[in-house]
């Protein structure tokens, strides 16, 4: 297994800075995800660490050695595209040997090889197929298998599931936590989709305009997000975010007043306008207020059925407002329901500065 370590990287196109003096220690073995809207710069961080981008300043280290300048063949990773790439005129069998042929592999290791990571993939059925007689989720088995086959330290994967339907990326994001489990290499994932992201991560590296925002175990970052924009991007439905004012513990926003002089976290915070961020799985229903200071009575404007959840869109103080409650809730448009906020769940920003109170 292989480290990778990142230090002040820069990446310039012209005069446009996408990379900001970043930097990252992945320790061996783990499966770190780059989470973040489009444009924020995870795939052009993984395109740097594969050696396919130069860039401007700064060093890559893999397993301690500086890489910065060696060609992508030499850095010892595995890569795994958007895009399956499979030749299509070639059997899976000729996809998974094709690198090693070139990289002349003897024949009985590569056959070795192949073999195994048919069994490890659950594709051995497939061997003599060509991709166009596979399903979309097999022939990204099959992309997953040919990086695989090379045996690396280190396995960079660029949204491989984004193509595929909900179903199979569910299949297939469990097939890849299953393969991290059972090889214990390191593993860095990029993607835009946070339950990706919650679901396979040891840790989860949030980015935004070229920098990382947060850094943590998944736990760390739906718990303690690091400021505003984390607190939004991760949580589904996203966190309802109630703009007011902080005075003397009491948040106030429109005609709603919410009493926080209970909670540690406002006891020395200084007055101003503040954003008080609470999750709709937090918002508490029935019998659960009763040990709680805040509570109101909302109006339902619209209620969406998951099955196993409902989400509820309702307005606080005229601001809009999501509850999430149990599937078998009886809700309609028009109801009023009686709800209350666990306060000590709830996220407390600085409106200026963004940065939690």
């Amino acid at each position: 297994m292989s480290s990778v370590s990142i230090r002040n990287l820069d990446l310039n196109f012209d005069n446009v800075e996408v990379l900001k003096q970043l930097n990252l220690d992945i320790p061996e073995g783990e499966f770190l995800v780059l989470l973040g809207a489009s444009g924020c710069g995870k795939s052009t961080l993984l395109n740097c660490i594969a050696g396919l981008l130069d860039i401007s300043d700064g060093q890559i280290f893999i397993n301690g050695e500086n890489v910065t300048w060696c060609e992508p063949s030499d850095r010892g990773i595995g890569m795994v595209f958007q895009s399956y790439a499979l030749y299509p005129q070639m059997t899976v069998e000729g996809n998974l040997s094709f690198g090693l042929k070139n990289a002349k592999v003897p024949k009985d290791e590569i056959a070795k090889r192949v073999k195994r990571t048919a069994e490890i993939l659950q594709m051995e059925d497939w061997l003599k197929r060509k991709p166009g007689a596979l399903s979309g989720g097999q022939r990204q088995r099959v992309a997953i298998g040919r990086a695989l086959v090379r045996e690396v330290d280190v396995f960079l994967f660029d949204e491989p599931l984004s193509n595929l339907d909900a179903k199979l990326r569910a299949d297939l994001r469990v097939e890849i936590k299953r393969l991290h489990n059972q090889l214990g290499n390191t593993m860095v994932y990029v993607t835009h989709d946070q339950v990706e992201a919650m679901t396979l991560a040891d840790r989860i590296a949030i980015m935004r305009n070229g920098k990382i925002q947060q850094l943590g175990t998944p736990s760390e970052i739906y718990n303690e997000p690091a400021n505003l924009y984390v607190a939004g991007f991760i949580g589904s439905p996203a966190m309802n975010f109630l703009d007011g004012n902080l005075k003397e513990g009491q948040f106030q926003f429109g005609d709603v007043t919410i009493d926080l002089t209970q909670y540690h976290y406002v006891t020395d915070a200084r007055n101003g306008d503040a954003i008080l961020g609470v999750r709709p799985e937090h918002i508490l229903i029935g019998e659960a207020i009763k040990d709680h200071h805040f509570s109101t009575e909302l109006e339902v404007e619209l209620f969406e059925p998951m099955g196993s959840d409902t989400q509820i869109w309702t307005r606080l103080g005229e601001q809009s407002f999501r509850i999430r409650v149990d599937g078998q809730m009886k809700v309609s448009n028009g109801d009023k329901i009686r709800v209350g906020i666990d306060i000590q769940r709830c996220a407390l920003f600085d409106k200026a500065s963004e940065l939690p109170i």
